[in-house]
């Protein structure tokens, strides 16, 4: 099954919430390849990411994924990203809170578009890119993707 991936309709006149989409579509590509070998579930959050632009996606779960994205984000949070070895693992634990709490969301169209998405966006010449992509397994139970 394909699925069209759009941004939100202007459903929502929240300014925060604009403000944290604008500033998660800015900077999210960018920040997830810094911390792509720091955050095991890089798929989920791609998944996620793509789960928040889908116009279906009910305006509450949109605004749970967009707050822990917009978390991720921000250079400057509970524990800088730029603290070796521990930067992301605030934001880790953000994610991972958003996405249990929303993952009946997150649709196999959405996982498709995060494993092509990964795909494109990784530096062929980056091994830690290459090793988190080499991580992305197929789940027996579910058939979508996984760690």
């Amino acid at each position: 099954m394909e699925i069209e991936i759009l941004d939100p309709k202007p459903e929502s006149q929240d300014k925060t919430y604009q403000k944290r989409l604008f500033r998660v579509k800015a900077a999210f590509w960018k920040t997830l390849k810094k911390a792509a070998r720091q955050i095991p579930i890089v798929e989920e959050v791609v998944a996620a990411y793509y789960c928040a632009l889908d116009p279906r996606t009910p305006i509450h779960v949109k605004a749970t994924i967009i707050g822990a994205l917009a978390y991720f984000v921000m250079p400057l949070d509970l524990i800088p990203d730029f603290i070796a070895m521990v930067g992301f693992g605030d934001d880790l634990a953000v994610l991972a809170a958003a996405i249990s709490q929303v993952k009946k969301h997150i649709l196999p169209g959405h996982r498709e578009k995060a494993i092509q998405a990964l795909a494109e966006h990784r530096d062929p010449d980056d091994p830690e890119v290459i090793r988190a992509m080499k991580d992305i397994t197929v789940s027996p139970v579910t058939g979508s993707p996984g760690v």
